[in-house]
C-alpha cells in the first residue's frame, strides 16, 4: 500500500513528549522517522511510565505503553551529540532527510550546533521543527519548560478550568505536549506542501505556552478585548440575593479550607519536591515540575533560601528525598510564603516553574507579547483590537491576519462572479430568494 508520507525522511532529534508525538503522526501516514536519542541514557521519557523503569506516572504495567503509544512506527538511533563525531553523523543523515525536528532548548542547540542554521548549512531545503517552551523571543525563551508548568499554568488553562471556591483540575501526563505536537505537525505539513511547489525548505515553530493560548481561542478572545477576567466577572455578575450571596460566600470558603487540608493530605505524599505546587506571600501559586531531580536539587534548595538541605545527605538522591517528602514539602512550602509571586517569578527563570495566571495576566505577559501569541489588528468596524495569533510559525511563508470576520453573506456575489456566474444568474438567484438581496 502507498502511504500518504512515503519516501519522506525525518529526523526527530528530541525526547519526552511533544515533538515525539509530532513524529509519531508523520510516521503513522508512512514517513521514513529516525528518533535520535541519548546513547548512554535514552530518550528520558521511557523512564516516566510506573512499574517501568522506576517512573512515577500512570498505572504499573510491564508493558511500557508510555513510550509505544509515542514511538510507534520509528527507527531509534543512540548518539552522542556531545561530540564533534556525533554531530558530523546527524549532519549526514541531514544530507538525506526532508524534515528535521527538535525540541531542544535554544541553548542547547547552539552548544550542540543542532540550530536551524547549522542544520540549514547541510542541507539548504530542510524543513526544520522546532517546539519551545515558551516561543523563539523574549525574556524566558530559554527556561525550561514542562507542559504541567507552561501548557497549564502560565498559559492560563488551570485558571480558566477552575471553578470559583474550588481546586483546579490535576495536570494529566502530556496532555499540552499532543496538542503542541499535532500544532507542530500540521505547521510541518504546510511547509512540506510549499516545498513540493517550491522546492524551498524554512523553520517551523510553536511552543508550549503558544498550544495552550490557541486552546482557550474563546476564553483568551474574551479577555484581551475587554481586560476583563471571566472568572471574577461572573462572580460579581451573581444575581443571587444578598442571602444567597452570603450563603455562597460562606461556602466557598468551608470548601477552599477543606481543599488546602486535602491538598497538602496529597501534597505532602508527593514523592518529588520539585514536582509540586507552592503558594506565594500573597497567595498566587506557582507550580514547579523538576522530574529530573538530581539536577534541579541544588538550584531548587537555593531559591527559597534552604541552601542546608542541598548538602545532607539524608536528601542526597531521588529515593533518599521520596523517604523525607513531608518533611521536605513542608519546609519548602513555608519558605515560599515569603515572598510574594511577582518577587518570586524572575529567581525562577533556571528553573522548570511557571505561575498560575489568568487570563488578563496571559495577555499582558512579556513572553506573550514577545512572541506575537497577542498582536494588534486594525479593523475596519471596530479600531486598532488585540487579536490572537497563530500557533504556528513558519520563517519564509507565515500566516497572516489580512482581513476581519465576515459580515453574513457579505461575499456572496464576488464568491459566485470569481466562479464563473453570469450577473443574470445572480439576480435570478435573488429573486428566487436562494442568496440574499
Amino acid at each position: 500500500m502507498v502511504m500518504a508520507l512515503d519516501g519522506i525522511k525525518v529526523l526527530d532529534v528530541s525526547q519526552v513528549a511533544a515533538v515525539p508525538m509530532c513524529a509519531r503522526h508523520l510516521a503513522d501516514y508512512g514517513a521514513d522517522v529516525i528518533h535520535v536519542e541519548n546513547a548512554r541514557l535514552g530518550d528520558s521519557w521511557r523512564n516516566l511510565q510506573a512499574g517501568h523503569g522506576g517512573g512515577p506516572a500512570g498505572v504499573p504495567s510491564d508493558i511500557p505503553y508510555n513510550w509505544e503509544a509515542f514511538n510507534r512506527n520509528k527507527k531509534s538511533l543512540a548518539v552522542d551529540l556531545s561530540k564533534k563525531a556525533g554531530q558530523e553523523l546527524i549532519y549526514r543523515l541531514v544530507k538525506q532527510t526532508d524534515i528535521f525536528l527538535t525540541n531542544l532548548r535554544l541553548s542547547e542547540r547552539d552548544k550542540l550546533y543542532m540550530d536551524f542554521e547549522s542544520i540549514k548549512k547541510q542541507n539548504s531545503d530542510i524543513i526544520y521543527g522546532s517546539l519551545t517552551g515558551h516561543g523563539m523571543n523574549g525574556p524566558d525563551k530559554d527556561m525550561p519548560a514542562y507542559d504541567t508548568t507552561v501548557y497549564f499554568c502560565r498559559s492560563g488553562i488551570n485558571h480558566t478550568l477552575t471553578i470559583p471556591g474550588m481546586s483546579g483540575p490535576s495536570p494529566r501526563a502530556a496532555f499540552g505536549d499532543n496538542l503542541a505536537g499535532i500544532i507542530l505537525a500540521f505547521g510541518v505539513m504546510t511547509a512540506l506542501f510549499h516545498k513540493e511547489k517550491t522546492g524551498k525548505g524554512q523553520e517551523v515553530d510553536t511552543s508550549l505556552l503558544a498550544a495552550g493560548i490557541y486552546q482557550q481561542t474563546f476564553d483568551m478572545s474574551s479577555a484581551m478585548t475587554t481586560r476583563i477576567d471571566d472568572t471574577s466577572y461572573h462572580l460579581e455578575a451573581f444575581e443571587g440575593t444578598d442571602e444567597e450571596r452570603a450563603e455562597r460566600d460562606r461556602l466557598m470558603l468551608e470548601a477552599q479550607t477543606a481543599l488546602m487540608n486535602l491538598g497538602d493530605f496529597y501534597k505532602e505524599r508527593l514523592p518529588n519536591p520539585m514536582a509540586n505546587a507552592y503558594a506565594a506571600k500573597d497567595g498566587k501559586v506557582f507550580r514547579f515540575n523538576g522530574l529530573q531531580g538530581d539536577r534541579w536539587w541544588d538550584k531548587f534548595c537555593q531559591l527559597p533560601g534552604l541552601e542546608d538541605l542541598a548538602g545532607k545527605p539524608e536528601y542526597a538522591d531521588m529515593e533518599s528525598r521520596e523517604q523525607h517528602k513531608k518533611e521536605l514539602y513542608h519546609r519548602f512550602k513555608e519558605a515560599f510564603l515569603s515572598k510574594t509571586i511577582e518577587e518570586w517569578k524572575p529567581l525562577i527563570a533556571d528553573l522548570p516553574g511557571a505561575p498560575f495566571q489568568n487570563l488578563v495576566e496571559v495577555a499582558d505577559d512579556p513572553q506573550v507579547i514577545a512572541n506575537q501569541m497577542i498582536m494588534p489588528f486594525d479593523h475596519p468596524s471596530y479600531g486598532e483590537i488585540p487579536v490572537m495569533g497563530s500557533p504556528v510559525n513558519l520563517s519564509e511563508t507565515p500566516a497572516t491576519i489580512r482581513e476581519p470576520a465576515p459580515e453574513i453573506g457579505q461575499h456572496t456575489e464576488l464568491i459566485l462572479m470569481e466562479a464563473g456566474f453570469e450577473w443574470e444568474e445572480i439576480e435570478k438567484l435573488k429573486a428566487e430568494a436562494v442568496i440574499p438581496e
